[in-house]
């Protein structure tokens, strides 16, 4: 186990996971994409004492669930869609952020090997 980051141990193509991204997030879209908003307001996350880990594209659906286990205290077993509700919201994020992370990968490569075509091109005319 933890062998795979072999697979990133170049660190010109390999994109830095606190950074931006670098290229156009249209790129490769030729109908666009879909816009994330985020739903729940920096109000609203501030009156749900929300801490700053938790204010994310899921932060509604937390609110939400907490609420629902402060109506229902002991019988915690009512919250279970809500809580449901939440966890998916999360591993979906998860999943985006990794499909991003691998598409700014790829385009780093591509543009790493399109130069070192173009370079080849110059020495070799």
């Amino acid at each position: 186990m933890g062998n795979a980051w072999g697979l990133y141990s170049d660190p010109a193509g390999t994109p830095h996971p606190e950074k931006n991204p670098s290229f156009d997030p249209l790129y490769g879209f030729p109908n666009g994409r879909k816009e994330r908003v985020m739903i729940a307001t920096q109000a609203e996350m501030e009156s749900a004492k929300l801490p700053l880990e938790d204010r994310d594209y899921c932060a509604h659906l937390l609110i939400k669930y907490r609420a629902c286990r402060a109506d229902v205290a002991p019988w915690l077993y009512k919250c279970e869609h809500e809580k449901h509700e939440y966890l998916t919201c999360q591993y979906e994020d998860y999943v985006l952020r990794m499909k991003e992370f691998e598409r700014e990968r790829r385009l780093l490569q591509r543009k790493k090997r399109i130069e070192a075509r173009s370079r080849q091109e110059a020495i070799g005319a």
